[in-house]
């Protein structure tokens, strides 16, 4: 699976499987408020059928152009409604969104001058990272570091698909991080590792005296207003509260989808009740190991709310966001890394965000320069659409949602289109 099992533009590299996992969603309802422009909000929906139809199972789309009148839309392939009827406010798993938050949280402590981003991992986590001493907060928050990812680690890889039920820690996740392959110079080259956020996590509970559960209710979902957001500590999901329910590929399909890229091992596949056309029910695996990397449960609507917040200034103070969004070039993502923050080009301009996975969770959240207009795409599958007709119509769906969230004509509408 791979650095995108959190987040999601990552692909296959080096022979590991890169996993970028997707979002689970059910019912045909759409509410598209935004009376200004019927015809684009008609054809999103249109989209995003198309999408769910071709191979993304499930969509939400919501588009909130700052004008009080955000579109939403929920769209699913027919036979996932016997298990979930989708709506646009379902929770859902975001992934490596995650990394966003705990970016946020530690740029704050860095405004407070509790932690300098030149600080070594040696400084606040004596002997557990190999290579601490030259390795700094910054480069944890760029992904600069040299660590490698556990995720396919053959370790970790039973608890990653579902089927081995683990409890693991921060520091058991850092104990069997790899080093890269080939081995990186800590500082010299972008490489996408859930490790490097394992490490924050425990270096902002140091020091702060206070759990990252606690600082992520106290400084981003209590004072946001986020009622539907928390980061998870098992498999559970909130009694009385509607999710999404996620799919992958059975392990038949996941080896075929697979073929020529990675060499699963036999039988290699996740856990979950069996479902139609070869796909498996994901929503029962335990994301808990993902924790500042990923572990964040929210809606469509409380990350926008948070993302835009961010953005527009209210979360960091200028020199932090400035910081923030200083880029290191990042090939594997189609565009650059900040500090927790991905900045990437679409075909109707730059946005800022970041993008998410977990086993049948896969998420694209953005906004604008300014915070004042954004966009999440919600998807139910990573792996299915791997295939080439479903990634083209999800690509299509999350061009012409970002281009709408821009105000700009969507791709197709376009003259060059």
């Amino acid at each position: 699976m791979s650095a995108p099992i959190l987040s999601r533009r990552h692909r296959i590299r080096r022979g590991a499987l890169a996993v970028a996992l997707a979002t689970c969603l059910g019912a045909a309802l759409a509410s598209c408020s935004d009376e200004a422009e019927p015809a684009a909000d008609a054809r999103l929906a249109r989209l995003a059928q198309q999408a769910a139809d071709t191979g993304s199972l499930g969509v939400i789309v919501r588009v909130d152009s700052g004008d009080g009148k955000p579109v939403e839309i929920a769209r699913q392939a027919a036979w996932t409604k016997n298990d979930h009827s989708l709506a646009a406010g379902d929770r859902f798993r975001v992934g490596s969104n995650t990394k966003t938050v705990t970016a946020t949280l530690v740029l704050q402590q860095v405004a407070q001058q509790r932690i300098s981003l030149d600080d070594t991992v040696q400084k606040w986590l004596p002997g557990l990272v190999k290579g601490g001493e030259r390795i700094t907060v910054r480069m944890l928050l760029n992904h600069t570091s040299g660590l490698g990812d556990f995720l396919l680690t053959p370790q970790f890889l039973p608890s990653l698909t579902g089927q081995e039920q683990r409890t693991w820690t921060p520091q058991d996740l850092l104990v069997i991080t790899p080093e890269q392959d080939p081995p990186t110079e800590p500082g010299m080259t972008y490489s996408y590792s859930n490790a490097n956020y394992e490490a924050l996590g425990l270096i902002l509970e140091k020091a702060t005296g206070s759990s990252l559960a606690e600082l992520i209710e106290q400084k981003i979902t209590k004072p946001l207003g986020m009622k539907d957001s928390f980061l998870a500590t098992d498999a559970a999901w909130s009694a009385g509260k509607r999710h999404a329910t996620g799919y992958e590929p059975d392990a038949k399909r996941l080896k075929a989808l697979l073929s020529g890229t990675v060499d699963l091992p036999e039988g290699v596949g996740f856990a979950g009740p069996d479902r139609t056309g070869g796909n498996v029910d994901t929503a029962a695996i335990d994301p808990s190991w993902s924790w500042a990397a990923g572990g964040m449960v929210s809606t469509a609507q409380d990350w926008q709310r948070f993302l835009t917040a961010l953005m527009s200034g209210r979360l960091l103070p200028e020199a932090q966001m400035k910081q923030m969004r200083t880029t290191v070039d990042a090939p594997e993502e189609g565009g650059a890394y900040g500090l927790g923050l991905m900045k990437a080009d679409t075909p109707c301009g730059t946005v800022w965000g970041h993008t998410g996975g977990l086993p049948g969770y896969s998420s694209e959240i953005y906004t604008d320069a300014t915070g004042t207009r954004s966009v999440a795409v919600f998807t139910s599958t990573n792996f299915g659409i791997k295939e080439k007709k479903a990634a083209a119509t999800n690509k299509a769906l999350v061009d012409a949602a970002t281009c709408h969230m821009l105000g700009k004509p969507q791709p197709s509408d376009s003259p060059t289109g």
